[in-house]
Order: structure tokens, then C-alpha cells, then sequence
């Protein structure tokens, strides 16, 4: 075996040094900014869809008011994200990537990234409920289930995606209660239904990406095949198809918007989830959904095409 030169020790000693010296204030203040997620804010555009399908698109005061709600959304989510990096800081530095976020890597303190996450849910919770007393209480749920996963729900199986797709939902409802929308009952189930598909992709893509350690760096992972995950990915995917579809035939969506047409954009539907599928199975993808999402150019183009001509329909009556 080869023996240490002096110039290899010398170097693993001044590593030591730099790894072990502090971090300045300003440095911190960066790293900080990247542990809150601003580009998983993009979640939180679920809290449009009661504005887009409930009509209300062209209210500005609806517009603003729901503006207002997704900062706060994204202050909350923010401070989960920075709780959530807290207790799991030992578990990320055996993960083959998490273990580059900041805290995890030592370039970001404990004692800041708590505190900047008491300012933020404070401050996010606050605002929502000046907004509305419902929508605060949405929000807070938001906060309560997303710390209840923290501490432990994240190791049960089946239930930890069920509490991720609780946030997409909560966004969806919250986006109602804000403007007084009734929430329709397919909306909820196509949110409830799509995001179990992100979920159960997500798990997917980590028990590939995450071998040999899987029981280290997220326990619930032993619990999981990839033969199960397939199953319930092939139940959630065909279910939230044909949930989309119904949604668009149903008289209750013919009468509110007074058109047979949103039937339409169902193949836009079709496109992104088996894109989204094929990502996740080909190119490693899914285990950020925010990630995938924003740079895959073909994704965005649906969702743009998506929007686009559901709002033809739902606003010109085409």
C-alpha cells in the first residue's frame, strides 16, 4: 500500500483547516438564499387553478389577491424546505447529492437557517391570514402536515407521497377559499390524483439514483420495488387520465363554462405525463419535480400550449 507523502498530508491539513474555518456572514447569506428553493416556488402556481377554472382570470382584484396568496404559499414553503434540510442534515451528506446543499456541506449554520425559517413561516402565516381567516387555516395545515413529515411521516410508506400530494391539494384549495371559488370536485381529484403520480415517480427516480445506502439516506426507500412503484405509477397515471377526461364531459364543467370543448386539451395532458414518465424512466428524472419541469423544453411547451388553449376555451367560448 502506497504510504502519505508529506505533500499529501499537508494537504489533507490545510483541508481540514478550510473545511473547519468559518463561513462569513455574507458568504452564509448566499447559501441561504439557494437552501430556500425560490425555483421550487413553482408548485405553488397550483394555487392559480381556482382563478383560471373558476372564471376569474380577467378580475384583477382576484388576479392580485391571488398573487399575494402565492408569497405566501412560498414564504411557508421556504421555511418547510429549511426545517426539512435541519432534520435531515445527517441523512444528506450520504446522499450522492443532497450532501452538496448547503447545510449539509457545512456551508450554511444551524443556528441561521432556523432562524430564517421562524422569520419566514411567521411572516408567511401572518399574511395569510390578513389575506383570509380560511386561507390562513389552509396555509397552516400546509405547515403542520409538512412538519408532521419531517418528524417521522416521511418514513412511513404509501403515507409519505400521500402528504406530498396534500401539498399540491392544499395549494388548490387555498387558491378557492382566497377568492371565495367553490372548489368542484374534479379539480380536487385530478390535483389529488396527479400529484400521487409526481410522488410515486419521485420515489422511483430516488430508489434508482440512491443505491446501495438507500436505508441511510431516506429509510422508507427499503419499503419500496421498483416492481410496487410501477404498479401504483400505472394506477395513478391512467386514473388522473381519465379523471381529466370525465372533468371535461361532465355537465356540471358544460354548464359552468358553457362549452363541450375543453375535451381538447386532454392530449396535452396525455403528452405531459407520458413525458414526464419517459423522463423519469430514461433520463433519470423526477426526483425534483420543479427541476424537471423548468428544464425540459418539451414540458414547457405543453404546459404553455395546455394553459394557452384552455383559456381559449374557457374565456372566448371557442
Amino acid at each position: 500500500m502506497e504510504q502519505p507523502t508529506e505533500l499529501d498530508a499537508r494537504s489533507v491539513s490545510q483541508e481540514t483547516e478550510i473545511a473547519s474555518s468559518p463561513i462569513p456572514f455574507t458568504e452564509q447569506l448566499k447559501y441561504l438564499v439557494v437552501s430556500l428553493r425560490p425555483v421550487q416556488w413553482i408548485k405553488n402556481l397550483f394555487i392559480f387553478a381556482a382563478l383560471i377554472f373558476g372564471g376569474h382570470l380577467m378580475d384583477v382584484g382576484d388576479l392580485m389577491t391571488t398573487a399575494l396568496g402565492f408569497l405566501s404559499f412560498s414564504l411557508v414553503s421556504s421555511a418547510v424546505y429549511l426545517y426539512n434540510d435541519i432534520s435531515d442534515i445527517e441523512q444528506d451528506r450520504l446522499h450522492p447529492t443532497k450532501s452538496s446543499r448547503p447545510l449539509p456541506a457545512g456551508l450554511l449554520s444551524k443556528a441561521l437557517a432556523a432562524g430564517a425559517a421562524a422569520v419566514l413561516v411567521v411572516g408567511g402565516l401572518i399574511m395569510a391570514f390578513a389575506l383570509n381567516l380560511s386561507f390562513g387555516i389552509v396555509v397552516s395545515l400546509y405547515v403542520l402536515i409538512n412538519v408532521s413529515y419531517s418528524r417521522g411521516l416521511k418514513n412511513v410508506v404509501i403515507l409519505d407521497v400521500i402528504c406530498i400530494a396534500s401539498g399540491f391539494v392544499l395549494r388548490v384549495i387555498g387558491g378557492g377559499v382566497l377568492i371565495h371559488v367553490p372548489i368542484s370536485e374534479w379539480l380536487i381529484l385530478c390535483t389529488l390524483l396527479l400529484s400521487l403520480f409526481l410522488g410515486f415517480s419521485k420515489r422511483s427516480t430516488e430508489l434508482v439514483t440512491v443505491t446501495g445506502g438507500s436505508s441511510q439516506t431516506r429509510s422508507v426507500l427499503g419499503h419500496y420495488s421498483a416492481h410496487f412503484l410501477d404498479q401504483m405509477i400505472s394506477i395513478v397515471t391512467a386514473t388522473t387520465v381519465m379523471c381529466y377526461a370525465l372533468y371535461t364531459i361532465s355537465s356540471q364543467t358544460v354548464e359552468k363554462f358553457g362549452t363541450r370543448h375543453l375535451i381538447y386539451t386532454v392530449p396535452f395532458v396525455l403528452y405531459g405525463i407520458f413525458r414526464y414518465l419517459y423522463l423519469t424512466e430514461k433520463k433519470a428524472g423526477g426526483e425534483d419535480v420543479a427541476k424537471t419541469l423548468l428544464t425540459d423544453t418539451s414540458l414547457i411547451v405543453n404546459l404553455f400550449l395546455w394553459v394557452a388553449v384552455a383559456t381559449l376555451i374557457i374565456y372566448v367560448r371557442i
